[in-house]
This record gives C-alpha cells, sequence and structure tokens, in this order.
C-alpha cells in the first residue's frame, strides 16, 4: 500500500516510543543493531514509523513499543524519514490494537497527560537533525529524548564514549551507550524555550 492511501484510511495520529531493527545492519561485534523510533500514524492494519535509518521496500521489520509490545511486519512504502510497515497479526490481536488505540486517542487529549509531557525530559516536534563530529563530518540522527541537560540519539554512526560532538547547535560529549543509541550530554546547560531551535540548526563550521 502507498502513504497516500494509507492517509486516506482511518488510523490514529498517535506518537508511541519504540525500537526496531532491520535484517541487514550490525553491529562490531556481529550483533543485529536496534535504532530508536516513534510512530506517527497507526491503524491495526499498519503504521507510518519516523525512524533515523530508512529500510527498503519489502524488507521486513522487527519493532517492539512500550504501548503496543512487539510487531513482525514488512516496510510497503519509504518516505524522506520513515517507512510504512505492513503489521502482521492475528484475528484478536487486531481487535486489542483497535481498543488500544481508542484508548490512546482519547489519553492523547486528557490535559492532565499534556501538563506530564512538560516535565524535565521531553519529545521534540522536529524528530531529525544533523550530528557534527570534531572533523566537520556529519550524520542524519534521530531524537529519543531531550532535556537541558542533555539529548538521546540513535543513528546510523556509533559512537565510543567519550567521544565530542555536535547534536544541531548543541556542543556535547558521549556519555552513555544503550540498546538504541546513546546519550549526549551538552557542555553548558541549555535554554528550555531555545533548546528545540539549537538541536535543528547546523553546528558552525570546525576551523581548518
Amino acid at each position: 500500500m502507498s502513504v497516500a492511501e494509507f492517509l486516506r484510511q482511518r488510523a490514529v495520529e498517535v506518537t508511541v516510543d519504540g525500537s526496531y531493527s532491520l535484517p541487514r545492519w550490525y553491529d562490531c561485534e556481529g550483533k543485529l543493531r536496534n535504532f530508536a523510533c516513534r510512530t506517527k500514524r497507526v491503524s491495526p492494519f499498519r503504521m507510518i514509523v519516523d525512524v533515523p535509518v530508512v529500510g527498503k521496500i519489502g524488507e521486513r521489520v522487527t519493532s517492539y513499543f512500550q504501548d503496543f509490545g512487539e510487531f513482525q511486519g514488512t516496510i510497503s512504502a519509504t518516505l524522506k524519514s520513515g517507512f510504512l510497515m505492513e503489521l502482521e497479526m492475528t484475528r484478536a490481536r487486531r481487535a486489542w490494537m483497535s481498543e488500544k488505540l481508542t484508548w490512546l486517542e482519547k489519553k492523547q487529549r486528557d490535559e492532565s497527560v499534556r501538563e506530564l509531557r512538560r516535565e524535565a525530559r521531553f519529545v521534540p516536534q522536529a524528530s531529525h537533525t544533523t550530528l557534527t563530529l570534531a572533523d566537520g563530518s556529519g550524520h542524519s540522527c534521530f531524537i529519543i529524548d531531550v532535556s537541558t541537560a542533555g539529548v538521546a540519539i540513535s543513528c546510523e554512526y556509533d559512537p565510543t564514549i567519550g567521544t565530542p560532538l555536535a547534536v544541531g547547535a548543541c556542543v556535547g560529549r558521549v556519555i552513555r551507550k544503550f540498546d538504541n543509541g546513546f546519550a549526549v550530554k551538552f557542555a553548558e546547560k541549555q535554554q528550555r524555550d531555545h533548546l528545540v531551535r539549537l538541536l535543528v540548526r547546523q553546528a558552525a563550521p570546525q576551523p581548518a
């Protein structure tokens, strides 16, 4: 199915964090790599997922989402920073998924839930930015979440702990790695009002 066809179908605009793996991506130890991802539009049959590494049409995807659990699926269409995944599940699970989506849609409109989203760590609307290394090279990356002190990133590039870099225009250093990405601590604490703008802005060129 094409993305245009899916946009005409009944589905829920819902943001759920998760992780996924593609069959051809391995780390230096030969283990299948996990990347972070986030749903954008979901139905009991398929979903559009925002991702750091876009697979190929026809590739199988193994994914896990906090509110939905594990899914097996196939990429049926790709976007600039995501893909449309056809979900494989039993009829009973599709019925459960339909009820879950209805509940999540109602939860999104709850004012108390909106207040909780204003806490220290948050998910910015702009999920994609550029990672710039000390040598000036750049890599596209996916923002998992962010605070005034640092940011969690998922990226094709796999840095070592201690690597200095810039996420957008925010300079920092890799302090921790986890299953689907790594954490960067900013060199200076950022002001929340300007943080998202700085994250999506290009870093200043490095001197020769």
